[in-house]
């Protein structure tokens, strides 16, 4: 579905990525999982476009992507939920949901995708009249995931869910992942929690310090001593 070769990202003239490769099967829940500053915001922002790659490719069901614009990627159907959520304050939560749709194809089923989103989120029915920035942090995460559904992804790309949420939350969060995936969506997920994020993903890669230094089956990279120590505490 979604293949990333050898590729070098920059920030001006700090390299960011090195050869990075990784790819994601359609109906997966891939994951990336490493400290912070690591480069996975940076792998999937390149992914949607917003970073170049000066070296390497990316390919989406074997066409190229790298040279795509950030506009066209969407509407392909590969969507990026931002770290931080990136919400318009001052809309409201109807208002946010509504802009998720802007793609023409998301734009013919806008009424029905609202209404899953609302089944989905019942929280955010409850607030659709209010502005998005008074709402709590994760109904703020429920809101940025359901725009990014909105948008009729076939690939939903999460950057740090459960940043900045209390236990609770970040157990509901990760079960909302859980039935997106379910429901017939590929998930790629960057997080830091790299013990919740092992135990829902099918595969892993290790990203540090710009390059992947393992990847497996999540199961295993659970039980590998590496990751134990460096990102476990075990």
């Amino acid at each position: 579905m979604l293949k990333v070769e050898s590729i070098d990202v920059y920030y001006g003239d700090l390299q960011a990525l090195r050869g990075l490769s990784l790819e994601v099967l359609e109906g997966e829940i891939v994951t990336i999982v490493g400290s912070n500053g690591a480069g996975k915001s940076t792998t999937i922002k390149t992914i949607s476009g917003i970073l170049r790659v000066r070296k390497g490719s990316i390919s989406w069901f074997g066409q190229p992507i790298t040279k795509r614009s950030t506009s066209d990627i969407v509407e392909m159907g590969i969507i990026q939920i931002p770290e931080g959520r990136q919400l318009f304050p001052s809309m409201t939560v109807l208002e946010n949901l509504e802009l998720g749709a802007l793609n023409p194809k998301a734009r013919k089923e806008k009424h029905g995708n609202l209404e899953r989103m609302f089944d989905l989120f019942p929280r955010l029915k409850e607030r659709k009249g209010q502005s998005a920035g008074t709402l709590s942090g994760g109904e703020q995460q429920m809101l940025a995931i359901g725009r990014g559904l909105m948008s009729k992804p076939r690939i939903l790309m999460l950057d740090e869910p459960s940043l900045g949420l209390s236990p609770l939350l970040v157990t509901s969060i990760f079960g909302v992942i859980r039935q997106i995936n379910e429901g017939g969506t590929t998930v790629l997920l960057v997080e830091q929690n790299v013990n919740n994020a092992l135990r829902m993903a099918q595969r892993a890669y290790v990203l540090e310090n710009g390059e992947m230094v393992m990847q497996g089956p999540a199961q295993e990279l659970l039980q590998d001593d590496h990751v134990c120590r460096a990102y476990l505490g075990l």
